[in-house]
Parts: C-alpha cells; sequence; structure tokens
C-alpha cells in the first residue's frame, strides 16, 4: 500500500474530520477546505480525483446521499499504521518484526 503525501493529506484530514462527527458525511469541499485551514492549497478537482483514487484503493468508500458523493474511510488511523508497519516488515525483513524492531534501534533512534 504506497501512498504519495497528498493522499496521506487528504486521509489525515478524512480522520480529523471523522474524529468531530464520526456520523458526518465528508465532502470534497470539506477535505478542501479542511486542508485549507492547514495551509495546503489544492484545486477542487485535485483532490476529487486523489479521493476517488483512495476509493479505488479501497481505502476510502464512496457513497451517495441526495446529489452529493460523500466519502469514509475504511479504516481509521492506527490500523492504517499497523498495515503500513506489516508491510515494511514483510517486504524489508521478511516478516520478522523482531530484526524489523532491532534495524530500528540501531538504524533510526538517532534520527528523533
Amino acid at each position: 500500500m504506497s501512498l504519495g503525501s497528498l493522499e496521506i493529506e487528504i486521509l489525515n484530514s478524512v480522520w480529523k474530520l471523522q474524529s468531530i462527527d464520526e456520523d458526518m458525511n465528508i465532502s470534497v469541499k470539506d477535505i478542501v477546505d479542511d486542508m485549507a485551514e492547514n495551509g495546503l492549497e489544492r484545486a477542487y478537482t485535485t483532490v476529487k480525483t486523489v479521493m476517488d483514487r483512495l476509493s479505488s484503493k479501497e481505502l476510502l468508500v464512496r457513497y451517495r446521499a441526495g446529489k452529493k458523493f460523500f466519502y469514509k474511510t475504511v479504516m481509521d488511523k492506527n490500523e492504517m499504521a499497523v498495515a503500513a508497519i506489516k508491510e515494511i516488515s514483510s517486504q524489508f525483513f521478511e516478516g520478522d518484526d523482531r530484526r524489523m524492531l532491532q534495524f530500528i534501534e540501531a538504524e533510526c533512534l538517532d534520527l528523533v
């Protein structure tokens, strides 16, 4: 599950809005507005295209209510983080979590 930076920003906005109101119908405009509040100006059409791509990747669910489309995440942020960590473990450490943790301790902790 490889995600680009705009895909991650959009998911973060959806998670943020869902944390405020889990029953909220989240539109593309809601995401554009939320991202703009955080200093990320993006065109509506760009955000819509990326949200539809996230829907195709089955990370967002797109549904219709009336004449508008809305989106929800399939996984919460923690679930997605776990899935990403497991993918990295599988790709680089043959699924050996201990070896991955040893690598992180040896190579990455000094970056913090």
